[in-house]
């Protein structure tokens, strides 16, 4: 914390077991500055997906604390914090039965907004994401790439001011990859903070300020890509991840 402003996302000793003894999160702790671009890196199984479901709302933590620009996850502020977050899942959920623009508005309205505000954010979402020709067509009609852009649009919808995006370009090909990365870079330039989780580490390299490295539920390494590079005597980030948590 900096002059009294607290982080964008504050992880403290989270812990979360499963059935089986299997320990997710091992008291992990994570500071995402506001502002920055983050990306959080590691194998299948070091607990990322665990960290991003216990921060949006969807697993309870079994122990430790997370807040949201200083309002807790869980509790009574819960709202309030949830409410400052965009999620882009790695997995492509979205409605079959509400036609695109309805969705996206339907979002909108799930977080407050007017009905007439929640429709032209959508539009303006449609135009950005270059999704306009099918505004009434159906989530599972758009092309892998279409619902990918979808995803995003509508984590956007908002206006949250911390973006967590799992692996937003899994399966996409290199132009859309591209696309994304402008549009996310200008989001960021516009202020809002990014958390990006992603098995590409050229992705993180071009995107990220700072990275995190996550192994068996705990963060082993953090830092800006450069100091990481020199700390461990590498000349990629993808050496570093290799020496970190590679198998």
């Amino acid at each position: 914390m900096i002059d009294g402003t607290p982080p964008a996302l504050l992880c403290e000793g989270v812990r979360k077991s499963f059935a089986g003894g299997v320990d997710a999160l091992a008291g992990l702790d994570l500071s995402v500055p506001e502002g920055s671009f983050f990306g959080l890196l590691g194998p299948n199984g070091a607990g990322k997906t665990t960290l991003i479901r216990s921060v949006v709302g969807l697993t309870r933590p079994g122990a430790g604390s997370i807040s949201v620009f200083g309002a807790a996850a869980w509790g009574d502020s819960a709202g309030a914090a949830r409410q400052s977050i965009g999620y882009a899942p790695q997995d492509v959920a979205l409605d079959r039965f509400v036609p695109v623009r309805e969705l996206l508005s339907l979002h909108g309205r799930y977080f407050g907004m007017s009905r007439r505000d929640a429709a032209g954010r959508a539009d303006e979402m449609l135009r950005a994401f270059d999704l306009s020709g099918k505004a009434t067509a159906y989530a599972h009609q758009l092309s892998g790439g279409m619902r990918r852009r979808l995803l995003l649009a509508r984590a956007l919808l908002h206006r949250p001011r911390l973006v967590i995006l799992d692996e937003p370009t899994a399966g996409v090909d290199l132009e859309l990859r591209h696309d994304l990365w402008d549009y996310i870079r200008a989001l960021h330039a516009d202020g809002t903070t990014i958390l990006l989780t992603t098995h590409y580490l050229e992705e993180a390299e071009a995107l990220c300020e700072r990275v995190a490295f996550i192994r068996s539920g705990r963060i082993v390494a953090e830092g800006a890509p450069p100091d990481l590079r020199a700390q461990f005597g590498a000349t990629r980030l993808e050496d570093v991840y290799l020496q970190l948590v590679g198998r």
